[in-house]
């Protein structure tokens, strides 16, 4: 390969530093130069197009400390002769509030080539798109555009552009690279690339006249991630507003995502300025998040021919490998929307939400990652999520609740779903040497709460409501809550018994973690720690009727401390069952809401009133009813419609209606063990990292037939086939 450079190389022009911005790079070479692979990264982000088509967007999200590299290869793209490299580059700039939090940077726009000549490539900065914040106060996208086709851009992508009024793209000094940049420490991708599925709306050929406004509703069928391609002829001076909306939503608030006739579309606004040429395309850097998209166009003395409007789906490519059918079809329904909604928030991390934030929680993160081991035992976005939050750690030991991510953002409890991630996939997987490497950082943590604690022995006030503390101690959008930004009242006065009960289902989960990864002496330090906290939690937090309080000394009462009493041991199976069936049965107390079903499920199911979780299926029976064609947030909190911490009968019907989980590390030992719950039958398919297990059953009297089906291997495997418990 002629002309390479022996190592990588950073290539940057001087832009302005106070805004996000988007250049163009290109390079146009003979096809014999790049018959093989080549390595590319940017700094923020980049769109490759070869030829004029869009090959790939990268790199994965980085920090301060790891930055990805891509490899690429054009191969089939290529033409005889003459061909170009095009990269569109998205730089946050040096602001990181006023900027997408997800996206860090080295200090200046760069490009990064490797296996394929530095010489040669010419730069353009794009001075007709902005990027204002999407809201006021918390904005952390920074994605939606304010754009017009800069002319001398037109024809960039293909073959024979004139570039030569762009500028010379300079090679970065290595001494000036911070190390996580330096091309020998740049990391190869670890997970896939993204899915580019083309589609297209049913708006086509269709004019706007002259001096005329217009309005288009177009519906996508179902949530969507894409990148949009709006393409034009004429039309010159013509505003074009493109706004990309969840749903329908009324005054009094969202329930008939459809209903046109009583709601209205709301969320995030495209504007873009038409040139006027014949063969116009307006394509937003970012991918956009959509049910409903409304174009609404204003034409000035030329009429404006509307050609298309394309999107290109895109997302983590998911292979779903699990599969399964129950008694009752409505489950079918909350399947479909819940796997839609896994995937939409699956991209190079996983996601809490695409259309607002796109950042990755903790505490939403170790639900979509047992969530993806269900239904495909893929790890390998679950491997580089702990690590970013491996990296996400304060000098305190508390990791950032989200990450990656610019701008300090604590709390408390996500530190604990982080271990928890951990014992998740030492259960699945079992692999020790990727295991020990986070030990240090559990350490650092369980510290941390141990420094915290108060005479009492429970873990202290550690913060308070959103906004109005360095630290958010949020624990769920329950709707009592709401005022207090999701955090118990008894926050407001003194220690949280959910803190302390996180906190020890952490030490628990940690002990159990230290003894797979043989260090003894510290499984025992955190079970006698455990322990201690949790006769700290009985002598505080437990009022005359046996109820576990939201604080010590206060009377509010949650059916999340009874929740968290039964899955620590906190509760005894029989005061579990009894406390539950009280926050079920007694108008008043706080309710879990669609974040902590998955919690709230697993202790019905450990106190033998597995039967109640179908009253609980009613929120995404709901959902379904509504429209919804994804998990909302939170019924009382619908402000996004895709949020997969909802995504919940991914877990629950292969692992729980048809019983399949690890009994063992590295699902050494396999549990077949279903939970009919009110069911009468389920069958399916149950993909493992070890295999597939087949499983039917249908009740029979007071009992279940079970078959099982599964290779050899696998059968001797098998712990336990049938041990349903029933309630008193």
């Amino acid at each position: 390969m002629a002309d390479l450079t022996e190592k990588g190389t950073w290539l940057t022009v001087p832009v302005r530093e106070d805004r996000t911005q988007l250049l163009y790079f290109r390079h146009e070479f003979e096809a014999p130069s790049l018959a093989g692979t080549f390595r590319l990264s940017a700094d923020s982000r980049y769109k490759l197009f070869c030829n004029g088509v869009l090959v790939q967007a990268g790199p994965c999200k980085g920090d301060d400390k790891v930055w990805y590299c891509d490899e690429v290869s054009c191969k089939e793209l290529l033409l005889p002769g003459t061909n170009v490299l095009a990269v569109e580059i998205l730089w946050t700039g040096n602001d990181p509030w006023n900027s997408n939090h997800s996206l860090f940077s080295m200090g200046r726009p760069a490009l990064y080539v490797e296996g394929i000549s530095a010489q040669g490539w010419r730069c353009h900065a794009v001075d007709t798109v902005f990027f204002p914040a999407e809201e006021q106060g918390f904005a952390p996208l920074h994605i939606h555009e304010q754009a017009a086709l800069d002319p001398d851009t037109i024809g960039w992508k293909q073959p024979g552009f004139d570039d030569s009024g762009w500028t010379e793209a300079k090679a970065v000094p290595v001494k000036e690279l911070p190390e996580s940049r330096l091309p020998e420490r740049l990391r190869p991708r670890a997970i896939p690339q993204m899915t580019l599925m083309p589609h297209s709306f049913a708006l086509r050929d269709f004019t706007v006249p002259a001096n005329s406004e217009k309005e288009f509703v177009l519906d996508a069928g179902e949530e969507m991630c894409a990148y949009l391609c709006l393409r034009l002829t004429g039309g010159r001076g013509a505003k074009i507003e493109l706004l990309q909306s969840e749903c329908y939503t009324t005054e009094s608030g969202k329930q008939n995502r459809l209903d046109s006739k009583h709601g209205y579309l709301e969320g995030y606004t495209d504007s873009y300025t038409v040139t006027g040429l014949a063969d116009e395309c307006y394509e937003p850097f970012w991918f956009r998040t959509f049910r409903f998209l409304r174009l609404r166009v204003k034409t000035e003395a030329e009429p404006l021919r509307i050609v298309a409007l394309d999107y290109m789906e895109t997302g983590y490519p998911l292979e779903v490998k699990t599969c399964l059918t129950t008694s009752d079809k409505s489950l079918a329904d909350i399947w479909d929307i819940s796997l839609r909604t896994l995937k939409r928030c699956m991209h190079d991390t996983y996601m809490d939400c695409p259309f607002y934030e796109q950042l990755q929680y903790a505490m939403d993160t170790r639900a979509e990652i047992l969530y993806t081991y269900a239904i495909s035992a893929d790890d390998r976005l679950a491997r580089q999520a702990i690590d970013d939050f491996s990296r996400a750690q304060r000098p305190d030991g508390l990791l950032n609740c989200s990450y990656p991510n610019k701008n300090a953002n604590v709390i408390p409890g996500f530190s604990i779903y982080w271990i928890l991630m951990l014992h998740d996939h030492m259960m699945y997987f079992g692999d020790k040497t990727f295991l020990t490497r986070y030990f240090p950082t559990v350490t650092r943590i369980l510290n941390f709460f141990h420094t915290h604690r108060n005479a009492a022995g429970l873990v202290d006030k550690l913060g308070g409501e959103n906004g109005k503390a360095a630290i958010w101690s949020f624990i769920d959008w329950a709707e009592s809550w709401m005022p207090t930004t999701g955090m118990p009242d008894a926050g407001l006065h003194g220690p949280i018994t959910m803190e302390s009960l996180l906190v020890l289902l952490g030490l628990q989960k940690a002990a159990e973690l230290a003894e797979y990864l043989e260090k003894p002496e510290m499984a025992s330090e955190w079970r006698n720690r455990a322990e201690r906290l949790q006769r700290a939690i009985r002598a505080c937090c437990l009022d005359d009727s046996g109820m576990l309080t939201d604080g010590p000394g206060r009377t509010e009462i949650s059916q999340h401390a009874q929740v968290f009493g039964v899955l620590t041991g906190t509760l005894s199976r029989e005061e579990g069952q009894r406390n539950l069936l009280r926050t079920i049965q007694e108008r008043g107390i706080t309710q879990c809401s669609v974040a902590m079903c998955f919690y709230l499920f697993r202790a019905l199911e450990e106190t033998g009133l597995y039967d109640y979780t179908d009253r609980y299926w009613d929120i995404w029976r709901r959902m379904v009813d509504n429209g919804c064609t994804t998990c909302v947030e939170a019924e009382n909190y619908a402000r996004s419609e895709c949020h997969a911490w909802g995504a919940l009968a991914l877990y629950e019907l292969p692992s729980v209606t048809l019983g399949v989980r690890p009994a063992a590390p590295g699902y050494e030992q396999i549990e077949v063990r279903p939970q009919p719950g009110v069911l009468t039958s389920a069958s399916g398919t149950v993909h493992t990292p070890r295999g597939d297990v087949s499983v039917a059953w249908e009740k029979n009297g007071a009992g279940l037939k079970l078959e099982i089906s599964c290779d050899a291997e696998m059968k001797r495997r098998i712990k336990s086939k049938i041990e349903t418990k029933t309630a008193k």
